[in-house]
């Protein structure tokens, strides 16, 4: 029996009060824990007699993300005798796999970090709860970013934080070239390329106005959104269409064909590179697009102070396309046996200023207001400028795009593929764009 239904801004004295009392009778044992008979997890102080609750929360990172998490776990055990939290991390590269394993086996962890690309997929199958059975705050959360964690209309995954992908601009390139920076809230698609090939004109040297913004379908999203599109429908069916999809990769080669841009084996050596070896990175280059949390890797790597620009075309079509993206989500296990220790462990990460001023923006800008408020005089200058940003564009984001459907992690392999054979003239715009529809369908249609 389910101790409470969420809403928001509901009240946790009820929960609370239950979770003590149902410490003793569910004990150690658990599917998806980590615990079981022999447990020796401490007693909860007001369980009275019997072990107490172990859960098994999973994610992945660096070691620092690592270190400050268990940092984060300790807390919440110190805050709530008679839980304890039971660490399940790896890297990116091992963490798809491990999960994948673990849930085939029957032992999913209880509390699990997801993805946006691979929810979709772990939600169909009845791997992850209804967040909204749960008594989980989320009153200081935005509806927008509430709404990227659902799956057909039901709450799988809640926000970790926030990012946003968009323009980054290194306003020294530009005064040293004598060129200004472009005013980003009227700049079209076309204004961005002739600035950039004004930029390398004027900058000489190697310098570039900007790098490639075709390998990631991120901005192909942005620019189906500004007309009215999206990249996936609901339903989870392709729905932009080969118009855009081929002015997308156009806008690529204009690049190239004008000097705005570095040629084929340039892009794709730099697109290797990441941030430290970006055109940004290495003072080669006046602007690039990137999610908003690389700006301070980009700001280090450069040893200039870049800003965040709008993306173009934001005024240029039906509507705005940018969005918040959800840097990860916070899920809880369908099968768990401890859903409401589950539940609380996902509010106090979500909803403790306490965790926020350990972790600051290591899973984004934080999605709960109230907590981002608390922690941004503790924000390095990068960070703090990524919150004024995102502060600058909530009144303009519309709505968030739906979450990718099952296969859409490949979609980022098939655009880095196509756009590299557009740059290296293997094929036209609208033959890839036609091979991107084909490619794409194929991959998500599950």
């Amino acid at each position: 029996m389910r101790a409470t239904t969420t809403r928001r801004g509901r009240t946790r004295a009820a929960f609370i009060a239950m979770t003590a009392a149902g410490a003793m009778a569910l004990g150690a044992c658990g599917s998806g824990s980590s615990g079981g008979p022999g447990s020796d997890s401490t007693q909860a102080e007001e369980g009275g007699e019997g072990d107490g609750v172990e859960i098994r929360f999973s994610w992945w990172g660096s070691d620092d993300r690592h270190q400050t998490t268990q940092e984060i776990i300790d807390l919440f055990e110190e805050k709530n005798p008679g839980i304890t939290v039971v660490p399940d991390y790896t890297d990116w590269g091992g963490y798809w796999d491990k999960l994948a394993t673990s849930t085939a086996g029957g032992d999913t962890p209880d509390v699990i970090t997801h993805e946006e690309r691979f929810i979709a997929d772990y939600a169909n199958r009845g791997v992850l709860a209804d967040l909204e059975s749960l008594d989980i705050d989320t009153s200081e959360m935005q509806d927008t970013v509430i709404d990227g964690g659902r799956v057909d209309g039901t709450l799988y995954g809640l926000a970790t934080g926030v990012n946003a992908y968009a323009m980054m601009a290194d306003p020294q390139i530009f005064a040293d070239a004598g060129v200004e920076v472009p005013d980003d809230t009227t700049w079209t698609w076309e204004d961005f390329v002739a600035v950039s090939g004004e930029l390398s004109k004027a900058a000489g040297d190697g310098v570039y106005g900007t790098q490639d913004i075709g390998f990631n379908e991120a901005g192909l999203s942005i620019l189906a959104r500004q007309k009215g599109q999206n990249l996936y429908n609901e339903d989870g069916s392709l729905g932009v269409d080969a118009e855009t999809v081929s002015q997308f990769f156009q806008i690529g080669l204009d690049l190239q064909e004008n000097g705005g841009a570095p040629d084929g084996s340039r892009t794709v050596e730099i697109q290797n590179a990441g941030p430290e070896g970006s055109l940004l990175g290495t003072n080669a280059g006046g602007m690039g697009v990137w999610w908003s949390n690389q700006l301070g890797a980009l700001s280090s790597a450069s040893g200039h102070e870049l800003e965040l620009l709008r993306m173009p075309g934001e005024t240029e079509y039906e509507r705005t396309g940018m969005y918040f993206k959800p840097a990860m989500f916070y899920s809880v296990s369908a099968t768990t046996e401890h859903p409401e220790e589950s539940a609380m462990f996902v509010d106090f990460l979500l909803n403790d200023p306490e965790v926020a001023a350990l972790q600051l923006t290591d899973r984004g800008l934080p999605s709960n207001l109230s907590v981002r408020e608390s922690i941004l005089g503790d924000l390095e200058a990068a960070d703090a400028k990524v919150a004024d940003f995102m502060a600058d564009l909530e009144d303009e984001i519309v709505d968030g795009p739906p979450v990718p459907p099952n296969g859409a992690g490949d979609v980022q392999d098939i655009m880095i593929r196509l756009n590299s054979e557009v740059l290296f003239g293997s094929m036209t715009p609208d033959e890839a764009a036609e091979a991107f529809l084909s490619e794409v369908e194929a991959a998500t249609s599950n």
